[in-house]
């Protein structure tokens, strides 16, 4: 990273390969606002370079909502531009519950199916850094070392998960690709699935589904 900001052409120029995506989980929730705040100050000291910081939050229906955001004047219109809430889109939807904690999924055209604990997957580890029901701080940022980082988010009781750009956009394009293909494949299986039953089968399995149902609660009409 250079003594002064990266321009927009520079930015360009680099294709991202300077820079990171890192994670941020904290034991108490409101130090996720305190490294932001930081962060913002390590910027403004030359030390590390933010191109967009956002506090977020998984709720227990497991979507990531944006809390607090900082972006840097370069950042609109860019390629690179808006990758973090592109992220979060991911790993707080359906896919998000592939790929994330310690069953994570990589997946996609250019990957294999596997197990996460046989691969190492960018989506997996972010996933799994933004805990249900916990704040983290995920940003897009570019060092001249790693220490400095690090060494701000553990006085606040950080850990910092830390993966390349052009890995997490890698991964992104592969998802979304995975998540198309898997849909076709479930529109296929059903199709398949409701040629191959006889009427009374079918009935039969709808009936063993109503008997699951909590007392008094009724199907939909």
């Amino acid at each position: 990273m250079s003594n002064q900001h990266s321009t927009y052409n520079e930015l360009a120029a680099e294709g991202w390969d300077a820079y990171s995506v890192i994670t941020v989980a904290f034991e108490d929730d409101q130090n996720a606002y305190n490294a932001l705040t930081q962060l913002k100050g390590l910027d403004s000291q030359r030390r590390v370079e933010v191109q967009e910081a956002v506090v977020a939050v998984r709720g227990e229906d497991g979507q990531v909502v944006e809390k607090d955001r900082v972006e840097s004047t370069f950042l609109s219109g860019m390629a690179g531009g808006g990758l973090i809430g592109l992220l979060l889109g991911i790993i707080g939807g359906p896919l998000g519950m592939l790929i994330g904690g310690t069953s994570g999924l990589i997946v996609g055209s250019t990957f294999d199916i596997a197990d996460g604990e046989d691969t190492d997957s960018a989506l997996a580890a972010i996933s799994g850094s933004v805990r249900t029901g916990h704040t983290a701080l995920l940003a897009v940022v570019s060092e001249q070392s790693p220490e400095v980082i690090d060494a701000t988010m553990a006085a606040l009781g950080g850990t910092v998960e830390r993966r390349s750009v052009a890995a997490v956009e890698a991964e992104i394009a592969a998802a979304e690709d995975a998540e198309r293909k898997a849909k076709q494949e479930a529109r296929k299986e059903l199709m398949r699935t409701r040629n191959e039953h006889n009427k009374a089968a079918i009935h039969s399995k709808v009936e063993e589904l109503k008997a699951k149902l909590p007392h008094g609660q009724k199907t939909p009409a």
